[in-house]
């Protein structure tokens, strides 16, 4: 696929599929997978977001991003790309994070080790803890 050198979005490293967590209890959910083998510390995607209407209730829905340091948040984003479909882990173990600019709107994801073609992308979602939506995935994440 060309690029355009002025292109915000670039996601070409990664697809999307049914994640390799679903299964009966938890059913059919997707997840983002690397397309091709990534190095450790290599951009894996770059994206946009685009801000939320004030008043938007984040804590109940868990397809938007947090976008701010303050807490409690109250600026909500939408990303572009297969950002969305990176599913979360436990704080340590996330091989890639993600690096935001708040002021530019936009994104990088970034590997954390050397990472397979077909192995699932997972972060730790900066609001795991703390979001009403995420309470139960906060607590089967941190299951021992």
């Amino acid at each position: 696929m060309a690029s355009h050198p002025e292109n915000k979005i670039d996601c070409s490293k990664v697809y999307v599929k049914k994640s390799s967590f679903s299964n009966d209890q938890t059913g059919d959910f997707d997840g983002a997978f690397a397309a091709v083998d990534i190095k450790k510390d290599e951009l894996i995607e770059a994206g946009v977001v685009r801000r939320l209407p004030d008043g938007f209730d984040g804590m109940s829905c868990p397809y938007i991003f947090t976008w701010s340091t303050e807490r409690p948040n109250k600026t909500w984003a939408m990303a572009s790309g297969c950002a969305p479909y990176y599913n979360t882990c436990k704080e340590g173990t996330s091989n890639t994070r993600m690096v935001r600019d708040f002021e530019k709107d936009n994104f990088e994801i970034f590997a954390n080790e050397d990472i397979k073609v077909g192995d699932e992308l997972l972060h730790t979602y900066i609001s795991l803890k703390w979001r009403t939506c995420f309470s139960e995935l906060n607590d089967i994440v941190h299951k021992e």
